[in-house]
Formats: C-alpha cells, structure tokens, sequence
C-alpha cells in the first residue's frame, strides 16, 4: 500500500521539475540566442516479488512478478536547434547560421553564447551587453600595406578604431588593359589637329603623390608602324621634361615616350625605350615600365605602368580589329583619410570603410564548435562553459570545418516553440494530477483499512 504512495510522490516531484523547465523556456522565449531545456523520465529500482522461470516439461514459463517504486529524472537536455532571425539593421548585431558560438572573454575566463547583441565601448573594443570582449584576431599590416589576419594565431580581443587615420599611399602602380584597334591609321609626319584626336587614344587615371596630392596622368597611343605604337605620358602640373619613361632602372636620358610591340596574333611583345644613349627592351612576361617625375619641391616620385603579360590576352593591351577601349583601370595610390564605418561579412570578417572610399581588413570573429555542445553548462547571462563532456573547443572562422556562417545586422531568436511548449504544459500538469489522486485514493484505502477494527 505505502509503495503506491511513495511512486506518486516521486512522479510529483518529477513532474514539477520538469514544470520548471517548462517555466524556464517560457520565461525566455524572447531572449535572444536562448536554447530551449527539455526533460525526460525514467523508470527507477522495481521490487520482484518472484523471478522469471524457464519452461520444463510440465509446464511454460514464468515471467517475472515486479513492482515499480516510482520514477526519476533522466537528463534535463538543452536543445541547441537553430532559432529564427531577426533583423536589426545593426551592424554590431550578428546571428549565426548553423553550428557555432560566439567566444567572449571576462578577465581569465572563456565564454560561449550565441546573443550577438555586440556594441563598442569607448576604446572601440567590441563587447556585449554585460561589457564581455568579443574574441577574434586583428589584423597585421605588412611592410608593403597588405593586411592579413591570422586565425592560427591565439585569439585577442578585437579592436575597431573608428576615427583612426588612414595615412596617405603613394600611387607605386596603375595598370592598363583592353584593346587598341588594329585598323588605326598611322599619322603623316605632320598631321592635323582634326587627325591627331580622330587617330590617336587617350586615357587618364588620377595618381597620388607621398603627400596624398591628386594628379592626373594622361596617356596617349598613337600608332606609328605596322604592330607598332607610341604611349606619351603627361601629368597634371609636371613639366613634360621632368618625365621620364623607362624600362628596367630609371635613366637621366629618357623622355615621357615608350614604344609597345605586338605580335601578329594580337598579343603585346614588348616595351621599348623611345630615346636614350643605351635603350632597353623588355619582352617577357609582365611588362611593366617605370614613370619618374619631379614635383615642384624637388622631390621625385615613380610608379610603374603594368601593360599586362606578354603573349598573354586575358587583363593586357592587345591589336585586334575592334574598337579601341585601352584604358587605366586600377591604381593603388591613395590620399589620407579617417576610418568612418565598417561592415561585417559571413566569413565574420571585419572591413574598415575609409572616407577616401579605401576599404582595409580590420579583424576577424572567432567560432567555436564543440563536438557536444549540449554537455556545455549554462552560466546565466546566455553564456555556457566548457565542461568534461563536451568536448574541446574547435575554433576558427565562420564557414569553416563545419563552422556556421555569420549574418550581420540580424539577432537569433529564441528557438522556444510556444505550441509545443504549452502542449508539454498541459501534458506535465495532467501528470501531476495524476499522481496527485494516487496519493488521495492510496489515503482513502489505508482510512478504509484504519477503520476496520471498529
């Protein structure tokens, strides 16, 4: 008799835990990154009252007699199903798509969430609501102005210093490609005005001096012979003397001229001094000619013309019979400027955007994935640790090993489903008042038992 009583007791304590848990995911179902607990039941010691016995010639076999004594609670589970996103429109919020957590860092301690309701703090560190430093790498600049991040190096707290001044580049490069026309006539000797712009092809491109002055640099093809042309350089505000155009080392006796060849299948040959005591020529591979030039000061600057490869087609100058669309299409000079804004990628990349429209890698966000991610422990504040039964942390970037990928601009939501949760709700009470009449129906047999001996 007292065996049923104690069954019920157990299954109401249960049952009320597992009411809590309930409680729990409802209390959360707008937190942002929250993973909704799940408990499940067992069945714990039975009492047998005979074992089981083997069939003999006789008879069958029996099965054994057993009594359950109650249940107990199995695992409380957190179930790290992908939640829905919600927009924001900021850019410090980002959401993760897939497997993954966000590594924050509080003093010596390591971190892990999936709320990426991020901001920066006044040193432009960036932190979540609770002031825990975002994990990632910055990047390094290289002595030639390239930036790389190194996701295997230890990871740092990540720094976005907006106003951060953005010194001023000298242009060291500008390439051309596209085509020349082929049926381009060659000048008389002492053409028109009207057949020298009709004949002849220009293109400019701005450069920039160490000081981040802007200039424009105009170059002129004009055809001179059978797979032969004539490139003339002019900048804004130079002297045409002070510019010289050379191939290999600068020289004192060049001009502002250089002389392109092609082959007869359309493709550049080569590059050619067009004056000097020792003129040099250049036909392999990248042909690239070297423009020195004097400012005003006194200073002298240089960068080079890439023409493109020779014998190659693809991004170099080439002679078909098709318009002429030769132009200067890219220069990596730059002046001074301040770091305004910075975007957010899948990759978790972070690029600065300069107000000189430079765009430069500033860091990268570290992903952490777990082989059990739901051994982690909750910790509050939507933070969970690493425990012995999870697994070590493997971290790296978004989209990477299994890695989620990054949405910015958007937050997870919770991953509560309120039908399902109101559904196990009115499952868990029924259970509870279930056991609840056992315990009443257990009371009214021992009253009928105590009044036997009136």
């Amino acid at each position: 008799m007292m065996r049923s009583l104690y069954s019920a007791v157990s299954g109401l304590q249960n049952h009320q835990t597992r009411m809590d848990v309930i409680g729990n995911n409802v209390s959360n179902v707008n937190t942002n990154g929250f993973k909704k607990g799940r408990v499940t039941f067992q069945d714990i010691l039975s009492q047998t009252m005979t074992g089981a016995a083997r069939p003999t010639e006789e008879r069958g076999g029996l099965n054994p007699r057993q009594v359950g004594l109650g249940m107990s609670v199995a695992s409380i589970d957190t179930i790290h199903t992908q939640g829905s996103l919600q927009t924001t429109g900021r850019n410090t919020d980002l959401a993760i798509t897939g497997d993954g957590f966000f590594v924050m860092q509080r003093g010596e301690r390591t971190f892990y969430t999936r709320s990426g309701n991020f901001m920066l703090d006044s040193k432009g560190t960036l932190v979540n609501a609770n002031g825990y430093r975002v994990q990632g790498w910055n990047a390094i600049t290289f002595p030639d102005g390239t930036r790389f991040v190194n996701t295997s190096s230890p990871m740092e707290d990540l720094i976005i210093p907006l106003g951060e001044k953005l010194e001023a580049r000298e242009t060291s490069t500008v390439r051309f490609k596209s085509n020349l026309n082929a049926e381009t006539p060659v000048l008389p000797e002492n053409p028109s005005e009207q057949e020298f712009i009709m004949n002849t092809h220009a293109t400019s491109q701005n450069i920039f001096d160490r000081y981040g002055n802007s200039r424009r640099m105009l170059a002129t093809f004009e055809r001179t012979d059978l797979n032969e042309w004539l490139i003339s350089i002019e900048i804004d505000g130079i002297d045409a003397e002070t510019i010289s155009v050379n191939v290999g080392e600068p020289k004192a006796d060049t001009n502002n001229q250089l002389v392109m060849n092609f082959n007869t299948n359309g493709t550049i040959a080569s590059i050619t001094e067009a004056e000097g005591a020792a003129i040099e020529t250049d036909g392999e591979g990248l042909l690239q000619a070297t423009v020195l030039y004097a400012l005003p000061d006194g200073t002298t600057h240089t960068f080079n013309l890439n023409l493109g490869e020779s014998g190659e087609i693809s991004d170099s100058i080439t002679q078909f019979s098709a318009p002429t669309t030769t132009r200067a299409y890219e220069q990596d000079g730059y002046t001074m400027g301040y770091l305004e804004s910075f975007r957010i990628d899948d990759s978790g990349t972070i690029t600065g955007v300069y107000d000189n429209d430079q765009r430069r890698t500033i860091g990268q966000l570290a992903v952490s994935t777990f082989v059990n991610p739901g051994g982690m422990e909750k910790s509050g504040e939507s933070m969970f640790l690493e425990t012995n039964n999870s697994g070590g942390a493997n971290t790296g970037a978004a989209g990477t090993e299994g890695r989620g990928s990054l949405y910015a601009g958007a937050l997870e939501m919770s991953n509560v489903d309120l039908a399902e949760t109101f559904t196990d709700m009115i499952v868990t009470e029924r259970g509870f008042q279930a056991n609840s009449r056992v315990v009443t129906t257990t009371d009214d047999m021992l009253r009928e038992i105590l009044g036997l001996k009136r």
